[in-house]
């Protein structure tokens, strides 16, 4: 079974973006909006669990570390640069993953994207201040996946 915030990081496949539109008053919330939630997915590590439908296995724990998170163009992509470490997988990629916002809320979602190798995925994972929560897919598997995001200590220093 692959991690689900892996299946959201490896989402390098095409989906269709929706536009974001907003009047030139607009564009400087939207503008601190993004900056803000930039600068809070930077240098985290989201720590958790995964869950499968109708399993008796418990919560499998996951941890992924962001190290940036940057807009991309207008539409709702945003490029993710992550560390994932997965059985002997330990790889740092650059990732564009579609971000929706519920008010303030940044949503990470997915819908049917398919990834090649690894098959079709849903995910949509809501980030609410230093935690995360939300669902996932691939064919008929799916649950939930949950969390807490936490600033990565540096050497020497303490977290922000």
């Amino acid at each position: 079974m692959k991690p689900v915030l892996l299946v959201l990081l490896l989402g390098l496949a095409s989906f269709s973006p929706v536009c974001i539109v907003h009047s030139s008053n607009q564009s400087v919330g939207f503008s601190e909006r993004f900056e803000k939630f930039s600068n809070s997915m930077t240098k985290v590590r989201f720590t958790g669990f995964f869950t499968v439908d109708d399993s008796s296995r418990p919560p499998t724990e996951e941890t992924y570390e962001i190290h940036s998170v940057q807009k991309f163009g207008d539409q709702d992509l945003w490029i993710f640069t992550a560390r994932i470490k997965y059985g002997k997988k330990d790889v740092t990629l650059p990732m564009p993953l579609p971000v929706k916002w519920v008010g303030e809320t940044p949503v990470i979602t997915m819908q049917n994207l398919n990834i090649p190798g690894l098959g079709t995925f849903s995910a949509h994972v809501v980030i609410d201040g230093n935690k995360y929560a939300g669902t996932w897919a691939h064919g008929n598997v799916g649950g939930h996946l949950y969390g807490k995001i936490s600033k990565i200590k540096e050497k020497g220093k303490d977290a922000e």
